[in-house]
């Protein structure tokens, strides 16, 4: 398949994914499209990361960083709380394959296929939520810094 056609894919899935799930939690019509694109964004980064051969720990660290950033910065543009973008743009990162993995090779009585398989989800799930984490201390200390220079701002001007 070409690379062009693989990024489009990728694209109108992330984006399906993201408008979907936000649809299926009540977000405000106002905001879907931009869920959609913050999920789509997230995505690719995941994507691009994963092709580079950066690992699964790493593409998900990166991609919920960005999720946590656009949240914050969608959020101030459409006032309305960041967890509407959060929600439905971490939904394409979630790893739902290796969860269901996880289950059936617990069912079928192949532990340690279990075990790695639930490692592996506490993992990817560990790894995305520290990257909403430092997204949002990122946020906050670069908010601090400015608020600290805006009111400082006659001390430094001299």
């Amino acid at each position: 398949m070409p690379l062009w056609l693989e990024i489009i894919i990728n694209l109108i899935f992330a984006y399906g994914a993201s408008v979907g799930f936000a649809l299926t939690i009540n977000v405000p019509r106002r905001v879907l499209n931009l869920s959609g694109m913050a999920g789509v964004i997230c995505w690719i980064i995941y994507w691009l990361a994963m092709r580079a051969n950066m690992g699964r720990l790493i593409a998900n660290l990166l991609g919920s960083f960005a999720v946590g950033i656009l949240g914050i910065i969608f959020a101030r543009r459409k006032k309305c709380p960041a967890t509407v973008f959060y929600i439905p743009a971490i939904v394409p990162l979630v790893p739902g394959v290796p969860a269901y993995q996880a289950v059936r090779r617990l069912t079928s009585g192949n532990i340690q296929g279990a075990n790695d398989a639930i490692l592996r989800v506490i993992v990817v799930t560990g790894a995305i939520a520290l990257g909403m984490l430092l997204s949002n201390m990122c946020v906050e200390i670069f908010f601090r810094i400015k608020k600290f220079y805006k009111r400082n701002k006659d001390v430094y001007n001299k």
